[in-house]
């Protein structure tokens, strides 16, 4: 079953973090994809950009509306996420438990909703 790790962080407080400690964070999700891919369970991840430099469209009434940043202010941002296939959410919360950034910030387990499967 195919889940989707979804990593929320405090933009503004990673924004303050020292510069070594951004690089041996970064070495740690170096680590962390190398330890999914061994395993056979990676799918696929990407880090995000802040969301100063995101967008929300909505469309109300046949009108298209943009505006900047997300929709909601939170205190925690998406900033990226893992896509994995692994057997069952207990692997899944395993893996996500692993997740560097699991120590200061959130990691959201959704299971993916194939296409074409029924609700």
């Amino acid at each position: 079953m195919r889940y989707m790790l979804l990593i929320c962080d405090d933009e503004i407080e990673f924004e303050k973090t020292p510069e070594q400690m951004v690089t041996e964070v970064m070495k740690e999700y170096g680590e962390y994809t190398a330890a999914l891919r061994e395993a056979g369970v990676y799918v696929s991840s990407h880090r995000l950009r802040p969301t100063g430099m995101a967008k929300s469209l909505r469309i109300r009434g046949g009108e298209t509306l943009l505006t900047d940043g997300p929709y909601a202010e939170t205190k925690e941002q998406l900033g990226g996420y893992y896509l994995i296939d692994v057997k069952d959410l207990e692997e899944a919360q395993g893996w996500a438990a692993k997740i560097p950034s699991a120590r200061w910030g959130t990691i959201e387990i959704r299971p993916i909703w194939e296409m074409g499967e029924p609700s």
